[in-house]
C-alpha cells in the first residue's frame, strides 16, 4: 500500500537528495551515516552505493525486512528495528539524516523533542545532520483537500485536512471489493520551531534549503531541508 500511494517517490529522488548532501555537506570518503525513519531503505542504498558505510532505523518491522531485501550484500548498510526517540548508538555516526518528513508523529512536542535528542546523541562531536520536512507554510497555502487516482487498477483516494496544528491524511485503499484505509498524522512545526528544538537539544544549524537542488527557502518553498552540526 505504501508503494502505491508513494510510487513517484523514487531512486531518481533519492539520488538528487544525496547529491546535495554532497555538494553542501561534503561527507567524508567511507563516512557513517545513520539514517532514522530510513523505511523501505531508498536513501540508505544511495548513500551505500557511493561508499558510505549506512546504518538504516526504522520502526517497521515489515519494512526493514524490504529494505534489507532490496539492498545487495555488497553494499555496507545495516538495517535496525528500532524506535527513533532510542539512540541507536553514541556517537559512532559522523552523519544522521532524517528524510521525507518522517518526523513530528507524536501528539506531545516533549516526544518529538526526544526523538530529535536521540539523532543527535548518535552524532559524534562535529557531526553533521540533515533533516527533510514538509514546509508548514506551503502545506497550509496549498491544501488539497480531496483528490482520488488510479495505479493498476488500485483506486487511492486521500482526504487531508488541518487540526490542532497538525497536518492529517486518511487515505482509503480500493481493489475489487477491498478496501483498506490509512492514517497519517504530523505536527505542522515551522522552522521557527525546529531551530529551537536544535537549540535545545545541542544542534547548532548551518543552512537551510527549500528543495532538493539546494534553492533558498521560503515560505512558497516545496520543502524545507536543514543542515546542522553537533559542536566539536
Amino acid at each position: 500500500a505504501y508503494d502505491l500511494v508513494y510510487d513517484h517517490r523514487d531512486e531518481a529522488e533519492a539520488e538528487q537528495l544525496v547529491d546535495l548532501v554532497e555538494r553542501e555537506i561534503d561527507p567524508a570518503p567511507g563516512a557513517h551515516i545513520v539514517d532514522v525513519g530510513c523505511g523501505r531503505g531508498r536513501h540508505a542504498r544511495t548513500f551505500a552505493r557511493r561508499g558510505y558505510r549506512v546504518t538504516g532505523v526504522d520502526l517497521s518491522e515489515e519494512a526493514i525486512a524490504e529494505a534489507r531485501q532490496r539492498t545487495r550484500p555488497a553494499l555496507d548498510a545495516t538495517f535496525l528495528q528500532g524506535d527513533m526517540r532510542d539512540a541507536p548508538c553514541h556517537g559512532c555516526a559522523d552523519g544522521v539524516v532524517n528524510l521525507f518528513t518522517t518526523f513530528g508523529y507524536f501528539e506531545a512536542d516533549a516526544e518529538n523533542e526526544r526523538a530529535l535528542a536521540a539523532m543527535t546523541t548518535a552524532l559524534r562531536p562535529g557531526g553533521w545532520f540533515l533533516q527533510d520536512f514538509l514546509n508548514a507554510p506551503q502545506v497550509v497555502n496549498t491544501l488539497q483537500p480531496e483528490d482520488t487516482h488510479t495505479v493498476n487498477g488500485v483506486t487511492i483516494a486521500q482526504h487531508r485536512w488541518i487540526e490542532n496544528e497538525r497536518i492529517n491524511k486518511r487515505i482509503t485503499i480500493t481493489h475489487d471489493e477491498d478496501t483498506e484505509t490509512y492514517r497519517e498524522s504530523v505536527r505542522l512545526f515551522t522552522r521557527d520551531d525546529l531551530t529551537t528544538m536544535y537549540q535545545n537539544v545541542g544542534l547548532e544549524l548551518v543552512a537551510t534549503y527549500g528543495d532538493y537542488d539546494g534553492a533558498p527557502h521560503t515560505e512558497d518553498s516545496p520543502r524545507l531541508l536543514l543542515y546542522a552540526r553537533k559542536p566539536a
